[in-house]
């Protein structure tokens, strides 16, 4: 079942089309990812999901339902630009949020307190989020969208501020969420993080949907028949470069190894390459070249404004 569906949804602002007849689905369980250049979309229709503003046409969907008020208490929204009262102290300002979002004070204490132990936030109680680092505060902001366990979580560049080891802890938090049940939508630039933690990936830009799938499918749908071959000391590259069913597009020597990056011609196969360059020294290691997300990115993205200035 799709947690979240769009159909045809369209949204203009005094002439600008920032969303034009998009028709998104995102499964239950999973991580989507919502990718996009600045300006493609993608915060549009995080405010129409969280019904901060209403499509001018078309159709959402919250679990197979048509998306209504009462649908707000089952998301929790972690905007890019966050909002915490700066003089409040961390443990009242995190209470606050749980009892505007439903709780008792009584599982509101007690949610609050699993947090702050599992983040190692105790003696943050009673400080003021003024007080707190950009990084600390958004940790204090994570535990303010996920304390009322939520459907649906929106996360808005969340790892924005976050040094690796804290980004590396959200991470493994959220997959922990994912691991519960729990559905999320993850907008991000980081397109490493999309590859580490996406199951589903859809690239928008200038207001329509461009790449869509899952992100395995898409890794695979661009891979370019590349193949990284390292020799273990002396190699005959002259040899190697006389073949007509590859080609060798970069070649290097470093402490002993020799390197080759190697693109396979049609109907010539992995281990057809294996069994040839084994002729032209001892491969110590063999692999695949699988294409980057922010290469696919880039790579979409370009070739589509390219596709319009052409129209």
């Amino acid at each position: 079942m799709e947690i979240i569906k769009t159909q045809n949804v369209t949204k203009k602002y005094s002439g600008y089309t920032a969303l034009s007849e998009l028709s998104i689905s995102a499964e239950e369980g999973t991580i989507f990812g919502l990718l996009g250049p600045n300006g493609a979309g993608k915060t549009t229709l995080i405010r129409i999901i969280n019904q901060i503003t209403a499509p001018d046409s078309g159709e959402v969907y919250f679990s197979d339902e048509r998306l209504q008020s009462s649908h707000i208490s089952q998301i929790g929204y972690l905007p890019e630009e966050r909002g915490l009262y700066q003089k409040m102290k961390v443990g009242e300002l995190v209470l606050y949020f749980a009892h505007l979002k439903g709780l008792s004070r009584s599982e509101a204490l007690k949610r609050t307190k699993y947090w702050f132990e599992k983040f190692e936030i105790q003696l943050w109680w009673d400080k003021k989020v003024n007080e707190l680092s950009k990084g600390m505060q958004q940790k204090v902001q994570f535990i303010t969208t996920v304390l009322h366990e939520p459907k649906l979580l929106i996360f808005d560049e969340p790892f924005s501020g976050f040094d690796p080891l804290n980004t590396n802890l959200l991470k493994k938090e959220i997959l922990e969420l994912k691991n519960k049940g729990c559905s999320i939508i993850l907008s991000t630039h980081n397109m490493e993080s999309v590859e580490e933690l996406c199951d589903h990936i859809v690239l928008i830009n200038k207001s329509e949907k461009i790449l869509d799938g899952a992100i395995n499918d898409i890794l695979s749908q661009f891979k370019t028949n590349t193949f990284e071959v390292i020799f273990d000391g002396n190699f005959n590259l002259h040899q190697a470069t006389l073949s007509a069913n590859y080609e060798i597009t970069e070649s290097s020597a470093e402490k002993g190894n020799n390197f080759l990056k190697v693109k396979l011609k049609d109907n010539y196969l992995p281990n057809d390459l294996i069994s040839s360059m084994l002729q032209y020294g001892q491969i110590a290691s063999f692999r695949e070249i699988m294409p980057r997300m922010n290469e696919i990115f880039i790579r979409v993205v370009e070739e589509k404004n390219s596709e319009r200035h052409e129209n």
